[in-house]
């Protein structure tokens, strides 16, 4: 039986769930497993949430555009948290990963979990402003998610990135980039 993970995304226009799938699909490659991305656009408005769904097993598996009962939820945007219901149809002691700027014990209060779900937060928004300058959640959030799910090793990631932006950016531009996802990797905290 292929191990695998359903994760489903949670952020708004703009932001990268996909762009951050991209990454762990190619960092899922370098361990050898089997990735799938499908970015779910379709009719959404403007500011409307997407959600981007995404799959990783060490083996193909049959093509369906939705995750009906995910693994694990990631939010990318946290004002989402009350206006979409994240933790439905998760899987019994599935995980919620989201950028949340309070402990992973706040979260699920917000959330109204109460120990059915694994919860995890980490202050994307202030890592990505610390290092990067802006505060952009998608990079520091695939070192968080990296780390929850125990299946990328954290240096075929940062390779990744490594190798990636090293094309397009000035080294110390690379270096930033490097420095979130491993700051989120390290400071991911959960229940």
């Amino acid at each position: 039986m292929a191990k695998m993970v359903e994760i489903r995304w949670h952020a708004r226009g703009g932001q990268g769930a996909v762009l951050a799938s991209r990454y762990l699909a190619a960092s899922a490659i370098r361990e050898n497993l089997y990735f799938q991305a499908f970015p779910q656009f379709g009719t959404e408005r403007m500011g409307a949430p997407i959600v981007a769904y995404t799959r990783i097993s060490d083996a193909p598996i049959n093509l369906r555009c939705a995750i009906e009962q995910p693994d694990m939820v990631v939010v990318l945007d946290p004002t989402l948290l009350k206006a979409v219901k994240v933790t439905a149809n998760l899987k019994e002691g599935g995980a919620v990963i989201a950028n949340y700027p309070g402990t992973a014990a706040d979260l699920a209060r917000e959330l109204g979990v109460d120990g059915q779900f694994k919860v995890y937060a980490v202050d994307a928004y202030k890592i990505s402003s610390e290092e990067l300058g802006r505060p952009i959640p998608n990079t520091p959030m695939v070192g968080a998610l990296a780390r929850v799910m125990g299946l990328i090793k954290l240096e075929n990631i940062l390779a990744e990135f490594e190798e990636q932006f090293s094309h397009r950016f000035k080294p110390e531009i690379v270096q930033k980039n490097l420095n979130a996802v491993r700051r989120a990797y390290e400071e991911v905290r959960g229940l």
